[in-house]
């Protein structure tokens, strides 16, 4: 009975319907009714791809009541195309090839071949979803024959996307890649937005397959980008949809799992409270065939019954609708629910792995903290003995050529001790954690110094250097000479290093001079083994070389090009490469500095007015546990009259300064025993008027305050200046003077 009920009652709505149009339609001239016609059919077109589907129906109704009411089968045979589209988005696969299936025969019957491709593309979609893939690229193929022997060049471009996806559906994405890049063209040419957005939804799909994630996601955006200006709402759920998958192949699953959520938003607002009511709606509406609309095989009985019963079957209607709509509610709700749920225990499953790999990743760094710490001062323990025996040795009257060799091993231990501090502080570089010193300095002379250093070097492989300075620049200039030697040392040693019987041009030219500031451009140039442009894009990472054959030739840590540009970054600038393989690379970057007019004196100029007399017979304790720094310092210390005692430890130390009166103490800070701070904590509880200098290779920058509170006056770290050495002896003896 229920059956019986819904047939009378579509009927009659149908009948109805028509009976009330067919009163305007006879009176239209037949151009008008097949123009009316065609804006039905092309507004629903546009309401499918859209996925406003009841506004797809509405239209299409519509034209298909004139379509029947003129008994015109060709417009019966296209209303009947679309109508195949809207089930086909409905997903009643079988209902849309009955459809299509119908009007195919008209198009052949009609012998209209323009319509009849059109429809078998449309055939050849449906026939791929029902995986009906052997009579999909047959009808697909006689599509593509029937465009080239009518010149139908719009069909092609859909065409070509069509038969891309059945290669796709097939497992075949690079064949599918290849027709989507055929159809692109044409699509483009006439302006097909919808088939433009399919067709990159489904390129990126097969990029994804042949494992280009991040083609992918360019292609995806394109499609994206279309949906979004057109309003094609179900493109829109694909392409976020593909972008989950894309996340999730690259194992990034929080993002997968929010771009999921909004297709699934989507798909829930499109189709989960109102598919099936369409569904339902269509087939009551559409499944009609010429006879169901004879209007003159009903008989005034007929008619008088059915307004009879108009008002019970259409309350049975409403009752039904609406406890359906209640289902369907219960059901999505139900289906948000599950999915939620299994949403948040992703995330929490997701925030554990968070949580103890972020556990993991603090102790790993804390354990590199303590070996940091550690290692500094093991490597700047001995450099104090290379820089302190380097001055030792320049006291000493050396021959020229042997001072010019002993000033450029003292030039490469300070320049050792700044690699040192970069290479164990790269983490700390790289997190913007080191600052810049600020100092006046003399660049050409800078540069001169990092070529005599690097001369033998170049010698050795036959190498000539070749230094053009810009005159114009100001001898004087403020900035970190320290930072700018390691850029230049790094570089250049990098040409001499990859160059031989070559030559390297070292260039510095003044691009600008704004008031007091300066601008400059450095260049390195040789002409040695080159880059390759791949390896361009990776040279300045960690522990990266041009491939595993140049480390084995040539050595190297990989560290150098990584350590120049982050020097250079923190100083504002970025490096630029030039190169060719087997031609030689150019390396350019730019610095500012300002003009420095140094008007107060630094260590050097102090050291020249020291009153060396002050210093004579002056009892200074040394406490330090390595020998050869005892010797060195006292060397120094004696050379200026000074008499000097020894304490291997802070125990002796504190022991001693008990016993004997001293004008100063040279305290190291690492001993065995107690530490240097320990001893002079107990030192000052009974003396708290001798000057304790610490002379210490620890790292000062997060230790300056512990010094000072626990009794120091001042700081020296090694390896150290001899000009400031003396100058801060000088410094605590004449105020000790002073306050005594």
């Amino acid at each position: 009975m229920p059956t019986q009920i819904r047939f009378f009652t579509v009927k009659f709505l149908l009948i109805c319907c028509f009976y009330a149009s067919s009163q305007t339609i006879e009176s239209i001239p037949k151009q008008q009714v097949q123009d009316s016609i065609e804006i039905y059919l092309s507004r629903a077109s546009t309401a499918i791809n859209q996925t406003k589907l009841e506004l797809a129906l509405s239209n299409i109704v519509r034209a298909k009541e004139i379509a029947l009411q003129n008994q015109n089968r060709t417009y019966i045979a296209r209303t009947n195309m679309v109508l195949a589209k809207l089930y086909r988005e409905l997903g009643d696969l079988k209902k849309a090839e009955e459809e299509i299936l119908d009007a195919i025969q008209v198009h052949k019957e009609k012998n209209d071949e323009n319509m009849l491709a059109h429809s078998l593309m449309t055939y050849g979609s449906i026939a791929t979803r029902l995986k009906k893939y052997d009579t999909a690229r047959e009808v697909l193929l006689s599509a593509l024959d029937l465009t080239k022997k009518n010149d139908l060049k719009p069909f092609a471009g859909p065409i070509n996307v069509n038969i891309g996806v059945l290669e796709l559906s097939l497992g075949n994405p690079k064949i599918a890649i290849k027709h989507f890049n055929s159809g692109l063209p044409t699509i483009e040419s006439y302006k097909m937005h919808y088939f433009k957005a399919k067709l990159y939804t489904c390129k990126a799909r097969a990029q994804l397959e042949v494992g280009k994630p991040d083609e992918a996601i360019l292609t995806n955006e394109l499609a994206l980008q279309i949906g979004k200006e057109k309003n094609y709402t179900e493109i829109q759920s694909e392409c976020y949809k593909l972008y989950s998958k894309i996340h999730e192949t690259k194992e990034d699953f929080p993002t997968s799992l929010a771009y999921l959520k909004i297709h699934q938003k989507i798909k829930d607002s499109l189709f989960n409270t109102n598919k099936e009511i369409i569904a339902q709606e269509a087939g009551a509406k559409l499944n009609l065939s010429e006879n169901n609309v004879l209007i003159e095989e009903l008989t005034e009985e007929n008619i008088q019954q059915q307004k009879s019963l108009k008002l019970g079957r259409l309350t049975t209607i409403l009752s039904i609708a609406l406890i359906t709509i209640l289902s369907l509610l219960t059901l999505s709700l139900y289906k948000n629910n599950n999915l939620r749920a299994r949403a948040n225990e992703l995330l929490q499953n997701k925030n554990t792995e968070l949580i103890l790999a972020k556990e993991n990743a603090e102790r790993a760094s804390a354990a590199k903290v303590q070996f940091l710490s550690t290692i500094t001062h093991e490597l700047r323990t001995p450099l104090y003995a290379v820089t302190g025996l380097t001055h030792l040795l320049l006291e000493e009257s050396p021959t020229p050529n042997q001072k010019e060799h002993l000033n450029s091993l003292k030039f490469s231990g300070e320049y050792l001790l700044s690699l040192i501090n970069n290479i164990l502080d790269l983490n700390k570089l790289e997190a913007n954690k080191v600052e810049l010193e600020n100092t006046s300095f003399n660049l050409k002379k800078r540069i001169n110094d990092v070529l005599i250093a690097l001369g033998k070097s170049a010698k050795d492989r036959n190498n000539k250097l070749h230094y053009e300075f810009d005159n114009a620049i100001p001898a004087k200039l403020k900035g970190d000479p320290l930072k700018v030697s390691q850029v230049l040392i790094n570089l250049i040693g990098n040409s001499i290093k990859f160059t031989q019987n070559g030559d390297i041009s070292i260039k510095v030219k003044l691009i600008n001079k704004i008031d007091n500031k300066v601008f400059l451009n450095f260049k390195i140039e040789d002409n040695g083994v080159g880059i390759s442009e791949k390896k361009q894009q990776s040279i300045f990472e960690n522990f990266t070389q041009g491939s595993v054959q140049i480390n084995r030739k040539f050595g190297g840590t990989g560290l150098g090009l990584s350590i120049v540009k982050n020097l250079l970054s923190l100083m504002d600038s970025e490096i630029r490469l030039e190169s060719e393989l087997g031609k030689g690379s150019k390396f350019l970057f730019d610095l500012k500095f300002e003009i420095f007019e140094d008007k107060s004196a630094d260590y050097s100029e102090e050291a020249k007015k020291i009153d060396y007399n002050i210093l004579v017979d002056k009892h200074i304790l040394i406490v330090e546990d390595n020998k050869i720094n005892q010797l060195i310092t006292r060397k120094i210390l004696e050379k200026s009259k000074i008499i000097c005692d020894v304490a291997d430890n802070g125990d002796i130390a504190v022991h001693k300064v008990q016993e004997n009166t001293y004008d100063l103490i040279l305290m190291d800070i690492h001993m065995p025993g107690i530490s240097g701070i320990e001893a002079t904590r107990q030192i000052r509880e009974f003396n708290t008027e001798i000057p304790v200098i610490a002379l210490t290779a620890v790292t000062l920058d997060d230790n300056l305050d512990e010094f000072y509170d626990n009794g120091f006056n001042d700081i020296i770290p090694k390896p150290y200046k001899t000009e400031e050495f003396f100058t801060k002896l000088h410094k605590a003896l004449v105020k000790k003077q002073t306050t005594t």
